[in-house]
């Protein structure tokens, strides 16, 4: 029994090679684009029209958000936050692939957390085709203004991630960690 191909946004989820081009995935990020519009341009004191954009953007989310504007993201249906989310100016998601974020999450200014990636091989990269893999990140958890986070990696919870710190691979519960790349600097 032969199966049947899969979607590109199925390839996507599962971590392989998928065209970003594909005309579902690209009606997607419009939808997304057009609800952080309305999002950047909402003023401050409208809370309420903030979360009903939130509601329409994110895969799904705890009762208490806050993000600052400007904020983006590629799908916003893939990244799904735990109560008391806190993200504070141009943060930047690119939710390629599930993006999960515990409760009491705080980003300062600027983090990026990155789920896209592209092959090494230049032919096959310079060929299109994309990558995604998951970023978790653990309850209670602290990334400093500047902290990028990349493809795959798991943020343990209760972790505190220093300023301008590039997270290349897997950090565990309760440290403070910084640098580039991040390392441990010391249990807490």
């Amino acid at each position: 029994m032969e199966l049947p191909p899969q979607s590109e946004k199925e390839k996507m989820l599962a971590g392989e090679l998928y065209i970003a081009a594909d005309p579902e995935l690209a009606a997607e990020r419009l939808r997304a684009r057009e609800l952080l519009a309305q999002y950047n341009a909402s003023p401050p004191a409208d809370p309420a029209l903030r979360r009903a954009l939130l509601d329409q953007l994110l895969g799904g989310h705890g009762e208490r958000i806050e993000i600052e504007p400007p904020f983006y993201c590629d799908y916003g249906s893939h990244i799904f936050a735990g109560d008391n989310l806190y993200m504070n100016f141009g943060c930047v998601v690119l939710d390629c692939n599930r993006i999960t974020l515990g409760r009491n999450v705080f980003c300062g200014p600027g983090v990026q957390l990155l789920a896209a990636h592209h092959p090494l091989d230049p032919r096959q990269r310079t060929a299109g085709p994309e990558l995604a893999s998951p970023i978790s990140i653990g309850s209670d958890v602290w990334l400093g203004g500047g902290v990028i986070v990349c493809p795959g990696v798991t943020i343990g919870e209760g972790t505190t991630i220093g300023a301008g710190s590039v997270v290349t691979r897997d950090i565990p519960p309760r440290v403070l960690a910084a640098g580039n790349p991040c390392r441990v600097i010391r249990q807490l």
